[in-house]
């Protein structure tokens, strides 16, 4: 029985090599990761009326349907907070038999509170492609927060291959937490994933100046700001942001249709041999949602590769009613998969990656 694992860097761009990924033009050369592919939006984006899955036809027939207008994205174009759009992408697949894959946003979309997901003609599911799929991708995203700035070969999202099912059990990943320290924790829960908790404690101490009186803890995105172009660095953090300081108790109360950026009171890494996914929302643990980019690559926060734990940002968004989360409750889970080899790149090892070593961290779009 052939192997099981998500597919490294090289395979991937073997698999490319072979037909099983179509890119409608050439790779850029930093578009395949350590354990996924950045996929590109196309030229033309549909706003629809709202969100569909297309069961069994097209997702073109779906679009033909459902549209309201057409906006070239050549030269760039705004999407619009809390509108649906569906953009074909410029990769396509045709995977062999053995083959599946699923798809996330990128951190630095998650981040921004860009809600997307890829979807497949005749899919029933978002973000999940069945093993032998050939046919197009396309996005669908939804601004949430901030209007953006978007052009043809943006890249909103990523691709992760795998042959079989490779996650590790509790015991497996216990062993690996025994051997390798994934959390900095003595009390980690590895049932359904390796536990993680919020950080709502913050910096030792506030930034000078500000007159608080506890540290840094996250942020809460400001409504109706500019637009943010996805291919800029530089933004000013306060014309986007309220830092949000720890309180006395240790508690947040997540206000509904907030967003907050957040860290993991844990420092996590994921070795080589491994790539790990956040599980982005768990109805037992609260009425909001964490990570909508839940992909981790081998090196994450790994000591041979500049990291030596990186805290997990966590990008919130509480849901119908006012939530309180408290300093060191679990908020998701961390789930591992082996890889089919290990990557000739890990992360944060000379491939541009922004989020190596972090703390509490805003996309790379705002100054740090």
């Amino acid at each position: 029985m052939a192997d099981k694992g998500i597919l490294p860097d090289r395979m991937i761009a073997e698999l490319a090599k072979a037909g099983g990924i179509v890119p409608a033009r050439a790779f850029a050369s930093d578009q395949i990761q350590p354990a996924s592919l950045d996929l590109r939006l196309g030229s033309v984006a549909y706003r629809v009326r709202a969100s569909f899955l297309p069961g069994h036809t097209t997702v073109a027939a779906r679009i033909e349907q459902l549209k309201l207008h057409e906006i070239s994205l050549t030269a760039g174009a705004v999407l619009e907070t809390n509108c649906v759009y569906i953009v074909p992408l410029l990769e396509s697949l045709a995977l062999p038999a053995d083959l599946a894959a699923a798809a996330n946003p990128k951190s630095s979309t998650g981040r921004l509170d860009v809600f997307t997901r890829v979807i497949t003609d005749n899919s029933r599911g978002f973000d999940r492609i069945e093993a032998g799929y050939r046919g197009p991708l396309y996005a669908e995203i939804s601004p949430k927060t901030f209007p953006v700035l978007v052009r043809e070969g943006s890249r909103l999202s990523q691709l992760r291959l795998r042959r079989g099912h490779a996650a590790l059990d509790a015991a497996a990943l216990g062993d690996l937490h025994r051997r390798e320290r994934l959390v900095d924790a003595d009390d980690a829960d590895f049932d359904g994933g390796i536990s993680v908790g919020v950080d709502l404690l913050g910096l030792p101490t506030p930034p000078a100046g500000e007159g608080r009186g506890g540290g840094l803890v996250g942020y809460r995105a400001n409504r109706h700001t500019a637009v943010v172009d996805v291919e800029r660095r530089g933004y000013e953090v306060a014309d986007f942001w309220e830092p949000i300081y720890a309180r006395a108790d240790g508690t947040l109360i997540l206000d509904p249709d907030e967003f907050y950026i957040l860290a993991s009171k844990e420092a996590v890494q994921v070795p080589p041999d491994y790539a790990a996914e956040m599980v982005p929302f768990d109805p037992l643990v609260g009425e909001f949602r964490v990570h909508y980019a839940g992909f981790f690559d081998p090196g994450f926060g790994y000591a041979g590769a500049g990291g030596t734990g990186s805290r997990a940002v966590l990008e919130v968004r509480s849901r119908e009613v006012p939530f309180i989360i408290e300093h060191g409750q679990i908020v998701g889970r961390l789930v591992y998969e082996k890889m089919l080899a290990r990557p000739e790149t890990l992360y944060g090892t000379g491939i541009g990656s922004n989020y190596q070593a972090q703390g509490l961290k805003l996309s790379k779009h705002f100054r740090a």
